[in-house]
Protein backbone atom coordinates (compact mmCIF):
# COMPACT_ATOMS: atom_id res chain seq x y z
CA UNK A 1 0.00 0.00 0.00
CA UNK A 2 1.69 3.58 -0.72
CA UNK A 3 3.16 5.15 2.33
CA UNK A 4 0.68 8.32 1.39
CA UNK A 5 -1.71 8.03 3.92
CA UNK A 6 -4.51 7.20 2.22
CA UNK A 7 -6.36 4.17 0.55
CA UNK A 8 -9.18 3.13 -1.74
CA UNK A 9 -12.57 2.97 -0.43
CA UNK A 10 -15.42 1.32 -2.92
CA UNK A 11 -16.44 4.30 -4.11
CA UNK A 12 -13.80 7.16 -3.20
CA UNK A 13 -10.24 8.14 -1.48
CA UNK A 14 -10.62 7.62 2.07
CA UNK A 15 -7.95 9.75 4.09
CA UNK A 16 -6.14 7.92 6.91
CA UNK A 17 -4.98 10.00 9.96
CA UNK A 18 -3.48 9.32 13.25
CA UNK A 19 -6.04 7.31 15.58
CA UNK A 20 -6.35 9.57 18.88
CA UNK A 21 -4.28 8.75 22.12
CA UNK A 22 -5.06 8.56 25.92
CA UNK A 23 -3.92 12.03 26.99
CA UNK A 24 -0.79 13.05 28.49
CA UNK A 25 -1.41 15.52 31.04
CA UNK A 26 1.04 17.46 32.58
CA UNK A 27 1.50 16.24 35.81
CA UNK A 28 0.26 13.79 38.62
CA UNK A 29 -2.07 16.66 39.99
CA UNK A 30 -3.28 17.47 36.62
CA UNK A 31 -4.46 13.30 35.99
CA UNK A 32 -5.58 13.42 39.29
CA UNK A 33 -8.24 16.15 38.11
CA UNK A 34 -9.03 14.30 34.95
CA UNK A 35 -9.33 10.89 36.20
CA UNK A 36 -11.75 12.48 39.44
CA UNK A 37 -13.65 14.44 36.16
CA UNK A 38 -13.94 11.14 34.27
CA UNK A 39 -14.89 8.99 37.08
CA UNK A 40 -17.76 11.47 38.15
CA UNK A 41 -19.09 11.23 34.53
CA UNK A 42 -18.94 7.63 34.13
CA UNK A 43 -21.39 7.35 37.13
CA UNK A 44 -23.82 9.94 35.65
CA UNK A 45 -23.45 7.48 32.43
CA UNK A 46 -24.24 4.62 34.35
CA UNK A 47 -26.93 6.48 35.81
CA UNK A 48 -28.24 7.52 32.21
CA UNK A 49 -28.37 3.78 31.14
CA UNK A 50 -30.48 2.37 34.32
CA UNK A 51 -27.33 0.35 35.68
CA UNK A 52 -28.42 1.84 39.35
CA UNK A 53 -30.30 -0.55 41.41
CA UNK A 54 -31.28 1.51 44.98
CA UNK A 55 -27.56 1.69 46.21
CA UNK A 56 -25.81 -1.22 44.86
CA UNK A 57 -22.73 -1.04 42.27
CA UNK A 58 -19.63 0.62 42.08
CA UNK A 59 -17.14 2.32 39.95
CA UNK A 60 -13.46 2.83 41.15
CA UNK A 61 -10.30 4.28 39.66
CA UNK A 62 -7.03 3.61 40.73
CA UNK A 63 -5.70 7.71 42.03
CA UNK A 64 -2.39 8.63 39.82
CA UNK A 65 -0.20 9.89 43.41
CA UNK A 66 -1.24 7.34 45.99
CA UNK A 67 -1.23 4.37 43.56
CA UNK A 68 -2.21 2.45 46.69
CA UNK A 69 -5.33 4.19 47.04
CA UNK A 70 -8.60 4.10 44.56
CA UNK A 71 -11.31 6.87 43.94
CA UNK A 72 -14.87 5.67 44.72
CA UNK A 73 -18.48 6.88 45.36
CA UNK A 74 -20.29 7.69 48.44
CA UNK A 75 -22.24 5.08 49.51
CA UNK A 76 -26.28 6.35 49.39
CA UNK A 77 -25.54 8.65 46.46
CA UNK A 78 -27.53 8.80 43.31
CA UNK A 79 -25.03 7.50 39.97
CA UNK A 80 -26.56 10.35 37.72
CA UNK A 81 -25.84 13.17 41.07
CA UNK A 82 -22.33 12.19 41.45
CA UNK A 83 -19.93 14.97 40.76
CA UNK A 84 -15.56 15.19 40.78
CA UNK A 85 -16.12 16.53 44.47
CA UNK A 86 -18.09 13.80 45.86
CA UNK A 87 -15.68 10.78 45.24
CA UNK A 88 -13.75 9.66 48.61
CA UNK A 89 -10.53 8.19 48.20
CA UNK A 90 -9.64 4.94 50.23
CA UNK A 91 -6.55 3.05 50.67
CA UNK A 92 -6.37 -0.91 50.55
CA UNK A 93 -6.55 -1.11 54.09
CA UNK A 94 -10.55 0.17 53.73
CA UNK A 95 -9.11 3.71 55.24
CA UNK A 96 -10.68 6.82 54.10
CA UNK A 97 -8.74 9.90 53.23
CA UNK A 98 -10.76 12.18 54.77
CA UNK A 99 -9.00 15.47 54.13
CA UNK A 100 -9.15 14.93 49.91
CA UNK A 101 -12.44 12.92 50.11
CA UNK A 102 -15.77 14.57 49.30
CA UNK A 103 -18.37 15.88 51.86
CA UNK A 104 -19.72 12.39 52.63
CA UNK A 105 -17.31 9.76 53.33
CA UNK A 106 -19.96 6.98 54.08
CA UNK A 107 -17.76 4.17 52.40
CA UNK A 108 -19.95 0.97 50.65
CA UNK A 109 -18.12 -2.00 52.46
CA UNK A 110 -18.83 -3.64 49.61
CA UNK A 111 -17.69 -1.89 47.05
CA UNK A 112 -14.19 -1.89 48.89
CA UNK A 113 -14.32 -5.60 49.49
CA UNK A 114 -14.71 -6.41 45.51
CA UNK A 115 -12.74 -3.20 44.32
CA UNK A 116 -10.03 -3.28 47.06
CA UNK A 117 -9.11 -7.05 46.19
CA UNK A 118 -8.69 -6.33 42.75
CA UNK A 119 -6.96 -3.46 42.70
CA UNK A 120 -4.19 -5.00 45.39
CA UNK A 121 -4.05 -8.02 43.32
CA UNK A 122 -3.85 -6.60 39.86
CA UNK A 123 -1.30 -3.57 39.33
CA UNK A 124 -2.08 -3.32 35.73
CA UNK A 125 -6.22 -2.27 36.52
CA UNK A 126 -6.75 1.19 36.86
CA UNK A 127 -10.47 1.52 36.76
CA UNK A 128 -13.00 -1.35 37.63
CA UNK A 129 -17.24 -1.47 37.73
CA UNK A 130 -19.74 -3.84 39.30
CA UNK A 131 -23.11 -2.77 38.57
CA UNK A 132 -26.91 -4.73 39.33
CA UNK A 133 -27.77 -4.08 35.41
CA UNK A 134 -31.14 -6.06 34.22
CA UNK A 135 -30.14 -8.45 31.17
CA UNK A 136 -26.85 -8.67 33.36
CA UNK A 137 -28.41 -10.06 36.21
CA UNK A 138 -30.84 -12.02 34.42
CA UNK A 139 -28.15 -13.84 32.30
CA UNK A 140 -26.18 -14.91 35.29
CA UNK A 141 -28.90 -16.76 36.83
CA UNK A 142 -28.17 -19.32 33.98
CA UNK A 143 -24.20 -19.66 35.21
CA UNK A 144 -22.54 -20.01 31.68
CA UNK A 145 -20.30 -17.71 29.78
CA UNK A 146 -21.00 -15.82 27.00
CA UNK A 147 -21.27 -17.38 23.54
CA UNK A 148 -19.51 -16.00 20.18
CA UNK A 149 -22.50 -15.52 18.39
CA UNK A 150 -22.11 -11.43 17.38
CA UNK A 151 -19.08 -9.92 16.00
CA UNK A 152 -19.77 -7.84 19.79
CA UNK A 153 -19.49 -10.61 21.75
CA UNK A 154 -15.88 -11.52 20.46
CA UNK A 155 -14.22 -8.50 22.09
CA UNK A 156 -15.00 -11.41 25.63
CA UNK A 157 -13.42 -14.20 23.27
CA UNK A 158 -11.40 -15.87 26.33
CA UNK A 159 -11.18 -13.01 28.14
CA UNK A 160 -14.01 -13.42 30.49
CA UNK A 161 -14.21 -15.81 33.55
CA UNK A 162 -17.30 -17.01 35.25
CA UNK A 163 -17.87 -16.92 39.41
CA UNK A 164 -20.22 -19.52 40.87
CA UNK A 165 -19.47 -19.14 44.17
CA UNK A 166 -21.81 -16.47 45.40
CA UNK A 167 -21.47 -16.07 49.59
CA UNK A 168 -24.03 -13.61 49.84
CA UNK A 169 -23.64 -10.13 50.44
CA UNK A 170 -19.50 -9.20 49.88
CA UNK A 171 -19.22 -8.00 53.12
CA UNK A 172 -15.94 -10.14 54.02
CA UNK A 173 -12.59 -9.88 52.99
CA UNK A 174 -12.71 -13.58 51.69
CA UNK A 175 -15.31 -13.18 49.58
CA UNK A 176 -13.57 -10.47 47.94
CA UNK A 177 -10.43 -12.18 47.14
CA UNK A 178 -12.90 -15.13 46.01
CA UNK A 179 -13.98 -12.56 42.81
CA UNK A 180 -10.47 -11.34 42.65
CA UNK A 181 -8.78 -14.88 41.89
CA UNK A 182 -11.68 -15.48 39.76
CA UNK A 183 -10.88 -12.24 37.74
CA UNK A 184 -7.57 -13.31 37.42
CA UNK A 185 -5.99 -12.23 34.09
CA UNK A 186 -8.89 -11.56 32.46
CA UNK A 187 -11.03 -8.04 32.35
CA UNK A 188 -14.53 -9.52 33.32
CA UNK A 189 -16.11 -11.18 35.89
CA UNK A 190 -19.83 -11.76 35.48
CA UNK A 191 -20.76 -7.76 34.86
CA UNK A 192 -17.56 -6.99 36.74
CA UNK A 193 -14.96 -5.11 34.29
CA UNK A 194 -12.06 -4.18 35.15
CA UNK A 195 -9.32 -2.56 32.65
CA UNK A 196 -6.90 0.41 32.69
CA UNK A 197 -8.78 3.35 31.45
CA UNK A 198 -12.25 4.56 32.75
CA UNK A 199 -13.63 5.10 28.84
CA UNK A 200 -12.62 1.16 28.58
CA UNK A 201 -14.15 -0.25 31.53
CA UNK A 202 -17.72 1.72 30.87
CA UNK A 203 -17.31 0.78 27.24
CA UNK A 204 -16.76 -2.75 27.89
CA UNK A 205 -19.07 -2.77 30.47
CA UNK A 206 -22.14 -1.19 28.26
CA UNK A 207 -21.00 -3.73 25.75
CA UNK A 208 -21.41 -6.94 27.96
CA UNK A 209 -24.56 -5.69 29.09
CA UNK A 210 -25.97 -5.26 25.69
CA UNK A 211 -24.26 -8.89 24.70
CA UNK A 212 -26.29 -10.51 27.55
CA UNK A 213 -29.34 -9.15 26.08
CA UNK A 214 -29.02 -10.59 22.48
CA UNK A 215 -27.93 -13.51 23.76
CA UNK A 216 -30.58 -13.95 25.77
CA UNK A 217 -33.12 -12.90 23.27
CA UNK A 218 -31.20 -15.50 20.32
CA UNK A 219 -31.27 -18.39 22.67
CA UNK A 220 -35.48 -17.69 23.33
CA UNK A 221 -35.98 -17.48 19.60
CA UNK A 222 -33.73 -20.38 18.88
CA UNK A 223 -35.58 -22.41 21.61
CA UNK A 224 -39.01 -21.89 20.26
CA UNK A 225 -37.94 -23.64 16.60
CA UNK A 226 -35.64 -26.20 18.29
CA UNK A 227 -32.77 -25.13 16.85
CA UNK A 228 -29.56 -23.00 18.59
CA UNK A 229 -28.08 -19.95 17.59
CA UNK A 230 -24.67 -19.96 15.14
CA UNK A 231 -21.17 -19.51 17.00
CA UNK A 232 -18.60 -17.68 15.33
CA UNK A 233 -15.66 -20.05 14.81
CA UNK A 234 -12.95 -19.90 17.31
CA UNK A 235 -9.97 -19.05 14.50
CA UNK A 236 -12.50 -16.21 13.44
CA UNK A 237 -13.57 -14.91 16.90
CA UNK A 238 -9.71 -14.51 18.11
CA UNK A 239 -8.95 -12.32 15.11
CA UNK A 240 -11.72 -9.77 15.47
CA UNK A 241 -11.13 -9.86 19.68
CA UNK A 242 -7.36 -8.72 18.89
CA UNK A 243 -9.27 -5.49 17.71
CA UNK A 244 -12.34 -5.17 19.51
CA UNK A 245 -10.72 -6.71 22.89
CA UNK A 246 -7.82 -4.88 23.57
CA UNK A 247 -7.42 -1.92 25.73
CA UNK A 248 -6.77 0.45 23.28
CA UNK A 249 -10.08 -0.61 21.40
CA UNK A 250 -12.12 -0.17 24.77
CA UNK A 251 -10.97 3.03 25.20
CA UNK A 252 -11.12 4.43 21.86
CA UNK A 253 -14.90 2.79 21.49
CA UNK A 254 -15.84 4.26 24.88
CA UNK A 255 -13.99 7.83 24.41
CA UNK A 256 -17.32 9.33 22.43
CA UNK A 257 -19.93 8.33 25.26
CA UNK A 258 -17.84 10.87 27.12
CA UNK A 259 -17.97 13.62 24.67
CA UNK A 260 -21.46 13.31 23.91
CA UNK A 261 -21.77 13.80 28.05
CA UNK A 262 -19.41 16.92 27.96
CA UNK A 263 -22.03 18.10 24.47
CA UNK A 264 -24.68 17.79 26.50
CA UNK A 265 -23.62 18.76 30.00
CA UNK A 266 -21.55 21.59 28.41
CA UNK A 267 -18.26 21.17 30.57
CA UNK A 268 -15.34 19.29 29.35
CA UNK A 269 -11.52 19.13 31.10
CA UNK A 270 -9.29 21.20 30.00
CA UNK A 271 -5.90 19.07 29.90
CA UNK A 272 -3.58 22.20 29.95
CA UNK A 273 -4.58 24.19 32.26
CA UNK A 274 -5.57 20.79 34.51
CA UNK A 275 -9.47 21.76 35.54
CA UNK A 276 -13.03 21.22 34.34
CA UNK A 277 -14.19 24.51 31.78
CA UNK A 278 -17.39 25.23 30.73
CA UNK A 279 -18.49 25.33 27.21
CA UNK A 280 -21.53 25.93 24.80
CA UNK A 281 -24.45 23.83 25.68
CA UNK A 282 -26.60 22.59 22.58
Amino acid sequence: MPENSKYMGRSRDVAVGAPPMPPKLASKEHERAFLKFRLAQAYRLFGKLGYDEGVAGHITVRDSIRTDCFWVNPFGKHFSMIQPEDLILVNHDAEVQVEESGPNVLLNKAAFMIHGAIHAARPDVHCAAHSHSVYGRAFSTLGNELSMITQDSCAFFEDHALYSQYGGLVLGEEEGEHIAQALGKKKNHGLLVATDSIEATVHFFMTMEKNCQVQLAAEAAAAGSGRKPIGIPPAEAAAVYKVTGSNYGGWFSGRPHFELLEHLEGETFDFERGEVVKVAKP
